[in-house]
């Protein structure tokens, strides 16, 4: 097919996981050991091995332009010997991503873990910023802690890793979190939310999300966001879109991922500006403001 860009017919970049979060979100289906991880297939009881050789051959195969190195990822509330074992073995497994890698324009990401431990995060940060990857991503966040609890280890994370390479937080994506984690030095995101709120009826507006499902959007004829100026928002209304998922007609569905996706990017888009234009602190203060009166957690 000549890579996944190829075969997907999209020419923009493409950032992989490694199937770190399955380790996490698959528990009950899977034994770590040292060398790596097994898998038992939900749908047929199959095994799969994943060891970060193996994920990073396949990532390199693929063609993508990030690939991330397994790693382990632990449910919050979580012992300090769970957390210890979980970056012990992120940053072995990191070492081994990094001495397997072959194909130089497949950029490699390490990933630093630690839980809410402010000790391990910043052992499992120095570590793999001493093995100089491409770039770096925060994980472990969005797995049970707080919101001001993940707020402030994105900050304390952030701040641990290089500025002049990439910085990524993993798991994040409402309007508000965005916005704190940007003010925290972040510069990409990744995250299911956008469309799982298309895929049950939310809408995610500058100004806090719609329930499209509820009564009252049955005859508004507004667009979902009136300062939106994606091709939902231009072309279809509350009342349809609500009427759409409220049958759970996939279009729906479809409508509300694409206007949430279109939602986050206009958000980095402005924010990026704002940045440029040393106007940052008050475009933070405005967006907060609107995006369902959520604050910036200070931690400097």
């Amino acid at each position: 097919a000549g890579g996944l860009h190829s075969f997907m017919a999209w020419q923009g970049p493409i950032l992989m996981d490694s199937g770190g979060f399955q380790i996490f979100s698959l528990e009950s289906r899977r034994k770590i050991d040292r060398d790596g991880v097994t898998f038992a297939s939900h749908l047929d009881g199959t095994t799969h091995r994943f060891t970060p050789e193996g994920v990073t051959a396949f990532e390199e195969a693929l063609g993508i332009d990030v690939g991330m190195v397994l790693d382990i990822c632990v449910k919050l509330p979580a012992s300090e010997a769970d957390l210890t074992s979980a970056v012990d073995l992120t940053t072995r497994w990191a070492q081994r991503a990094l001495e397997a890698r072959t194909r130089p324009q497949t950029a490699l990401f390490a990933i630093v873990q630690g839980g809410l431990n402010e000790r391990l995060r910043r052992r499992s940060a120095q570590e793999v910023v001493a093995l100089d990857f491409d770039g770096y991503a925060i994980g472990g966040l969005s797995v049970g802690e707080t919101r001001q609890e993940m707020h402030e280890t994105a900050r304390l994370s952030a701040a641990l890793l290089p500025e002049e390479k990439p910085r990524y937080l993993m798991g994040v994506g409402t309007v508000a979190d965005v916005v704190v984690a940007v003010d925290c030095g972040i510069d990409l995101f990744d995250c299911v939310y956008p469309t799982r709120c298309g895929r049950n009826g939310r809408a995610l507006t500058r100004s806090g999300e719609l329930n499209i499902r509820n009564a009252e959007f049955r005859y508004d004829y507004a667009p979902l966001d009136k300062i939106c100026a994606c091709m939902v928002c231009k072309t279809f209304t509350r009342a349809y879109i609500s009427h759409l998922s409220r049958a759970n007609e996939i279009l729906g569905a479809r409508l509300l991922s694409y206007h949430n996706v279109a939602v986050l990017n206009a958000l980095l888009e402005e924010a990026r500006a704002a940045i440029s234009a040393g106007r940052w602190i008050a475009f933070r203060d405005e967006a907060l403001a609107a995006a369902s009166d959520q604050r910036v957690t200070q931690t400097r």
